[in-house]
C-alpha cells in the first residue's frame, strides 16, 4: 500500500505495506457482541492514562464484536471527512503532512541557498526545487525546452527512426509500448538480467479500456477529452486533435487487449521467459532489439527475460501494421502527458480534470506538495540525506532493530510449530527467515549523482536530465556483481518494502514515526503498529509469491508437494473471504489480486502478538500489566492495528482501488485477519454469532 509515491521496485519482485462486512452467521442480539474495556481480563492490572492512542477516536455505540473498524475509529472517521483536495483521508495522511512538513522546510531552506558548492546534493536539491516552484519561469518558457525532443519525434520517417524513438522513450521514461530495464535475474539472483515487459497504457488498469460498464464508459469519454484538449494546446486544429485522439485510444486499447491482467502478472513463472536476445529479435524482429541494446549501452547482452511474449508479439505487429503518423502520434501524448508538471499551468489544469474523474478530488493539491514529491522522486537519495540528517534520531533504528529481532524469532516459532508443515519444509522455511536481510532508515552506501546535472534554467530540463540519468543508472549495472546496498525507497517515505530477490526487508525512516512507532507509547502500541508492519514485511516472504523464492532469492521450489497443497487450501480460505467483501455495491474485493497482501497482514499480526505477549511477560512476569487508559495491552494491539487502517475514501477511489491495487481497501485490512484471530476475540470478549467471528471451521490462519 503506497499513500506517499515511491520509486519503481523494477519488474515487481517486491511488496510493500502500502495504503491502500463478511459475517457467516445471523446478526448477534446477544450481550456477548458488546464489549468494554478490559471486559475479558481476569486479572487486571492498575489503570493509567496512555499515549499513543486517543480513545476519544472511538464510537462505543459500535459493538468492537460487531465491527471493529468502526468501533475503533468511528467518531474518527465521523470527524474526519475527505478535504477537498484528497480521494482519501486517514491516520496516514497525518503522518504524511507532518512529515511533508518538515521535508518542506528542508527543500526551502536548500532552494533559498544560491551559494552551495556546484554538484553537491545540497546544490542540486535546492536547484531542482526552486525551478519545481518557478511557476513564473515555466509558464514563460511554454514548450522552449520540450521542443527539441517533440522535432525529435516529428522527424521519425520509418521504422527504424520508430525504433529509436521507443529507445528515446525509455530513456526518459515515457511508459511507452514497452519496459526495459536491467534487475536481478528471478532464477539467478547473483546475475543481473535484462528483462522486457508488457507497457505502453496511460490509464490505470487495461480494464478501463476493455469493460463496457459505465464506470469504464465515463473514463474512456473524459480521457478522449482530455486527450482532444492536450493536442489542441499543442497546436492541432480541433479536427486533428480529435484525429490525434482517437489514434492514441485505438492503439492503447490494442495494446491492452494483449495485456495480462493484475492477477495474471502475480505467476513467477509464467512471467519469466528467458530466451537468446538472437530468439528475441526472431520472435520480435520490429523492435530490432540488435539496434536498440546498443543504443540503451546494453551492447553486452546475449539474454533477455520476457515477462509476456504474448504482448510483445502483439506490440511487434502493432509496430509496422498501425500508421506510422499515428505511433508519431502516441509517442508524442506520451511525453507530453508525462511532464505535465513541468509545462504551463493550461496543462496542468487539463490534466487535473481528467484525474477528477478518477479519484474523485475536488481541488488541486498545493504546487508545494506535488514538487516535493516530484524532488523525492527523482533526487531520493540526495534529498534523503539531508532528510536524514535533520528528522531521523540514531535511537529510534536501535528500538527497531530490536523489534525486528523480537518479530523474526516469533516467526522463527511460528514456523517450527506449524502442524501441518513438514520437517523438510520448515528446514527450507527457517533457512530463508535466518537469511533476511533488514534495512532500516536509510541506505548505507548512498547513490552517487555526480553525473546528473541540474540547474536553475528550467524545470523540464531538470526532469528529462534526472530521467535519463536513472535510466542510464539502471542498465550500467548490468554485467556487474550484484549490489545489495541498494533502495527502492527514499528515505522520507512513509512505507515499507520486502524484496524476494534480494531477500530483504526495508524500513525507510519516514514510517517509523507515530502512529506506526511512538517512543512514548507502551509496547502494545508500538507492537500494533510498527510491529505489524514489520511482521507483515517478514510474511511476504512467504506469502503465495514469496513463498516461491528461497534463502538467495532464486525461483525455486523448495516445498514438498504436500505442504504446497495444504498452503494453497489455507490461502484460497482467505482469498475467499476477501472477495466476499463489498464496499460498494455491486463492487467487491479481488481475492487473488490482493492475496499477498492480505496473508501478509494475517501474517503480520500473528507474529507482533506473540512478540508482544512474550514482551510483556519478560517485563511483568506474572503481575498484570497496567491497563493505559482502562485497555488491556491486548485491546490496545489491536486498537494501534486499527487506529493504523483508519480512512475515508471517496466511491471513485475505491472504485479504483479494487480494480488495481493489490491491497484490500482500509475497513477489510482492519476486520479480514482479526475475523480469524482468537486472540482477538478473548481480548474483547466476542462470541459466536458475532460478525467479527468466524465459525472455527470457517477460520484462515497460515503462519
Amino acid at each position: 500500500m503506497t499513500p506517499q509515491r515511491t520509486l519503481l521496485l523494477t519488474l515487481g519482485t517486491a511488496a510493500g505495506l502500502a495504503l491502500g462486512s463478511c459475517a457467516t452467521s445471523a446478526p448477534a442480539t446477544t450481550a456477548s457482541t458488546t464489549a468494554s474495556p478490559a471486559a475479558a481480563a481476569p486479572q487486571l492490572g492498575p489503570i493509567m492514562p496512555g499515549v499513543g492512542l486517543d480513545p476519544a477516536n472511538i464510537d462505543p455505540s459500535v459493538s468492537a464484536c460487531e465491527d471493529f473498524f468502526q468501533y475503533a475509529s468511528g467518531t474518527w472517521l465521523k470527524n474526519n471527512p475527505v478535504p477537498a483536495a484528497e480521494s482519501r483521508w486517514s491516520s496516514w495522511n497525518g503522518l504524511i503532512n507532518q512529515n511533508e512538513a518538515v521535508m518542506r522546510q528542508i527543500l526551502e531552506e536548500s532552494a533559498a541557498n544560491t551559494t552551495a558548492t556546484k554538484g553537491s546534493n545540497l546544490q542540486k536539491v535546492g536547484d531542482y526545487y526552486a525551478t519545481a516552484m518557478d511557476s513564473t519561469t515555466i509558464e514563460k518558457a511554454g514548450l522552449k525546452y520540450l521542443n527539441p525532443e517533440l522535432n525529435r519525434i516529428d522527424k521519425i520517417k520509418g521504422l527504424k527512426d520508430l525504433q529509436m524513438g521507443l529507445v528515446r522513450a525509455q530513456q526518459l521514461q515515457t511508459r511507452s509500448v514497452f519496459g526495459l530495464g536491467v534487475n536481478q535475474d528471478r532464477k539467478k539472483s547473483d546475475e543481473y538480467a535484462l528483462y522486457l515487459s508488457q507497457g505502453g497504457l496511460s490509464l490505470p488498469d487495461r480494464d478501463y479500456y476493455l469493460k463496457d460498464d459505465s464506470r469504464s464508459k465515463t473514463i474512456r469519454a473524459a480521457y478522449l477529452v482530455y486527450l482532444n484538449n492536450t493536442f489542441k494546446m499543442l497546436g492541432n486544429t480541433p479536427a486533428e486533435a480529435a484525429k490525434s485522439a482517437a489514434a492514441v485510444l485505438r492503439i492503447e486499447t490494442r495494446l491492452a487487449k494483449a495485456s495480462k491482467d493484475r492477477v495474471a502478472m502475480r505467476d513467477p513463472y509464467a512471467n519469466y521467459n528467458k530466451m537468446s536476445v538472437a530468439e528475441a529479435s526472431k520472435q520480435f524482429p520490429n523492435l530490432n532489439l540488435p539496434a536498440m541494446l546498443p543504443a540503451l549501452s546494453l551492447a553486452g547482452a546475449q539474454e533477455v527475460i520476457v515477462g509476456q511474449p504474448e504482448f510483445l508479439k502483439e506490440a511487434n505487429a502493432a509496430l509496422t501494421q498501425e500508421p506510422l503518423q499515428d505511433w508519431k502520434t502516441y509517442l508524442r501524448w506520451h511525453l507530453v502527458s508525462s511532464v505535465v508538471s513541468a509545462l504551463p499551468q493550461a496543462y496542468v489544469d487539463e490534466q487535473f480534470r481528467f484525474q477528477q474523474v478518477l479519484s474523485g478530488a475536488k481541488q488541486q493539491q498545493p504546487r508545494w506538495k506535488r514538487m516535493l514529491r516530484a524532488t523525492d522522486g527523482s533526487l531520493g537519495e540526495a534529498f534523503g540525506q539531508l532528510y536524514v540528517d535533520k528528522a531521523f534520531k540514531p535511537e529510534t533504528k536501535v528500538k527497531a532493530q530490536q523489534m525486528v529481532a523480537n518479530i523474526k524469532e516469533a516467526m522463527g516459532e511460528h514456523i517450527q510449530g506449524l502442524e501441518w508443515m513438514s520437517p523438510a519444509t520448515k528446514e527450507e522455511a527457517m533457512k530463508k527467515l535466518n537469511s533476511f536481510t533488514v534495512k532500516i532508515g536509510y541506505p548505507d552506501k548512498w547513490k552517487d549523482y555526480s553525473a546528473l546535472n541540474i540547474s536553475r534554467e528550467s524545470y523540464l530540463q531538470n526532469v528529462l536530465a534526472a530521467r535519463e540519468w536513472e535510466s542510464k543508472d539502471n542498465v550500467s549495472r548490468y554485467g556487474k556483481p550484484i549490489d545489495r546496498s541498494v533502495w527502492g525507497m527514499t528515505p522520507p517515505t512513509v512505507n515499507a518494502y520486502y524484496n524476494s530477490s534480494l531477500n530483504e526487508i526495508v524500513f525507510p525512516a519516514g514510517i517509523m514515526q507515530p502512529p506506526f512507532f511512538d517512543p512514548k507509547a507502551d509496547d502494545a502500541v508500538n507492537y500494533g503498529g510498527m510491529g505489524a508492519v514489520i511482521g507483515h514485511e517478514i510474511t511476504h516472504g512467504f506469502d503465495d509469491r514469496g513463498r516461491q523464492s528461497d534463502a538467495q532469492g532464486n525461483l525455486r521450489d523448495w516445498w514438498t508437494k504436500e505442504d504446497a497443497t495444504e498452503f494453497t487450501k489455507r490461502a484460497d480460505m482467505v482469498g475467499a473471504q476477501y472477495s466476499a467483501f463489498s464496499p460498494l455495491d455491486s463492487v467487491f474485493v479481488n481475492g487473488k489480486l490482493t492475496m499477498g497482501e492480505n496473508l501478509a497482514d494475517f501474517g503480520g499480526l500473528a507474529l507482533a502478538y506473540s512478540a508482544l505477549e512474550k514482551q510483556l511477560k519478560q517485563k511483568y512476569g506474572s503481575t498484570p500489566p497496567p491497563r493505559y487508559d482502562g485497555f488491556t495491552p491486548e485491546q490496545r494491539f489491536f486498537l494501534a492495528w486499527a487506529q493504523v487502517w483508519r480512512t475515508n475514501a471517496r466511491p471513485e477511489y475505491l472504485r479504483q482501488q479494487v480494480l488495481t491495487d493489490s491491497h484490500s481497501p482500509a475497513q477489510y485490512r482492519t476486520n479480514g485477519p482479526l475475523m480469524n484471530m482468537p486472540e482477538f476475540y478473548e481480548a474483547f470478549g466476542c462470541k459466536e454469532p458475532a460478525k467479527m467471528v468466524r465459525q472455527e471451521q470457517q477460520r484462515a490462519r497460515i503462519w
